[in-house]
């Protein structure tokens, strides 16, 4: 290695705590699901979306006990803006989940995928009346935003002579704020009851279900039991003014994974609930609110917590250098066109092997040419070589669904099986792909 000249930095943080020193410790992370990562890397290229079988099943698995050991009647829906790529989307509806979908597309993706449209959960603001005739006609569970779409079921109705189940989404205060007031019908202003009343003056749709979504990465479980109590209530008042019955209650998702929300000092370990924790305060508010015969079948909506710590992202050092007020500054060939969520969270950055040398504040950044492409702005790291292979997670939620065409293409997925076997996914992308469905007129063409 040739000579660079050597620099001082300050240190802002104790150097010896009961964790070990923060000069000489490190992140190694050499292996996923059993498959080297440098093997990984030369075989598909890098950077690298990386997906784990037993850990998606094994994070399945256990949330789905915390419910169904509790309540009689659980459903799961996949959430596919939280990453539909189709392998991964099979996989979950493999285990026993129907789709969840907030828009056209990922409605098309589902019924491709062989969905049926009585197992898809259609949500979302804005449903065009197109959309919404072909899933009244293929029977899926419509869930009511707005009053327009009142207005537009109750057309396809009188086209179409049926009388459409529907759901009304509701958005409430549970004490977490901001509100999710932006979604469906509020309950304590009343807004709720008047679009039940509505859709009952109508008599062209009948009201069968009733959803909430609070928020996302939702740290507070006993929200979820405030939001079941009022959807319960709703239940009641829904039977008793205007004779319907209530088949299901949707709770939306937003449980929290482990990883590191910005601004959130202590571990993940210590304040995200466990599956226990969510589950046991929605059932329980559902036995304590119930007030039929029956029990109404519970859907979640779950995605970030079943995937997210199932997700890797692998990166290699392309080169470094030294910034004038001394800090060491890495380029990796992944930025924020690949780890959008890279605003909220601290990832995990884990290296191929120990690397000898001490530890120094250093940055790391992508590979746009753009000033706010940094994946971390001050991480303590060992001298690394051009070549080295970084492991970044928990990234398997939103990441992939918001990755962006921007300056570089949008690499390769893989996924590792439960036999260490890996399977490519998702082709990388190309010139010929970004092209496809481009156009020059004629006066723009080039002898």
């Amino acid at each position: 290695m040739s000579y660079q000249k050597p620099t001082i930095n300050k240190v802002d943080f104790a150097m010896m705590s009961k964790y070990g020193s923060p000069l000489k410790s490190q992140k190694i992370r050499s292996e996923i699901a059993g498959v080297d990562v440098r093997e990984l890397v030369q075989n598909y290229g890098s950077p690298l979306f990386v997906f784990s079988q037993q850990e998606i099943e094994e994070k399945y698995h256990r949330l789905h006990e915390a419910f169904s050991s509790r309540y009689p009647d659980v459903v799961f829906g996949w959430s596919y803006k939280t990453n539909y790529l189709n392998a991964i989307c099979n996989l979950y509806h493999k285990l026993g989940s129907i789709a969840e979908v907030v828009s056209e597309f990922e409605y098309q993706k589902a019924r491709a995928l062989g969905i049926e449209g009585k197992d898809i959960i259609f949500n979302g603001p804005y449903k065009p009346k197109e959309a919404l005739k072909v899933a009244v006609e293929e029977g899926a569970k419509i869930h009511i935003d707005h009053l327009f779409e009142i207005n537009d079921l109750e057309e396809i109705a009188r086209e179409l002579g049926v009388k459409i189940p529907v759901a009304i989404r509701v958005n409430m205060d549970t004490g977490i704020y901001p509100q999710w007031s932006r979604f469906g019908f509020n309950y304590e202003s009343g807004e709720a009851i008047d679009a039940i009343e509505r859709i009952h003056s109508g008599g062209l749709l009948e009201l069968t279900g009733l959803h909430s979504h609070i928020g996302t990465f939702m740290l507070d479980a006993s929200a979820y039991g405030k939001e079941t109590a009022k959807l319960m209530d709703l239940k009641h008042q829904a039977e008793e003014r205007f004779g319907y019955r209530i088949e299901y209650i949707d709770i939306g998702g937003g449980f929290a994974s482990k990883n590191r929300l910005k601004g959130v000092y202590q571990s993940p370990d210590v304040i995200v609930p466990t599956p226990d924790d969510y589950a046991q305060q929605i059932t329980e508010a559902i036995y304590t609110h119930n007030k039929s015969d029956t029990l109404p079948r519970l859907y979640l909506e779950t995605g970030r917590h079943l995937i997210d710590e199932a997700g890797y992202l692998l990166t290699t050092v392309q080169a470094y250098k030294r910034f004038p007020d001394g800090m060491k500054g890495y380029i990796l060939d992944a930025g924020v066109n690949l780890l959008y969520t890279a605003t909220w969270y601290n990832f995990n950055f884990e290296l191929d092997r120990r690397y000898e040398g001490l530890n120094e504040p250093s940055m790391l950044n992508g590979p746009l040419c753009m000033n706010i492409d940094i994946l971390s702005e001050n991480i303590m790291l060992p001298p690394l070589d051009r070549g080295t292979v970084i492991t970044i997670g928990p990234v398997g939620a939103y990441n992939y669904t918001q990755s962006m065409q921007f300056i570089r293409y949008r690499p390769a997925a893989v996924l590792i099986d439960k036999e260490r076997n890996v399977h490519l996914i998702k082709e990388p992308d190309d010139l010929e792909t970004i092209n496809y469905k481009e156009r020059i007129p004629d006066y723009l063409k080039r002898s």
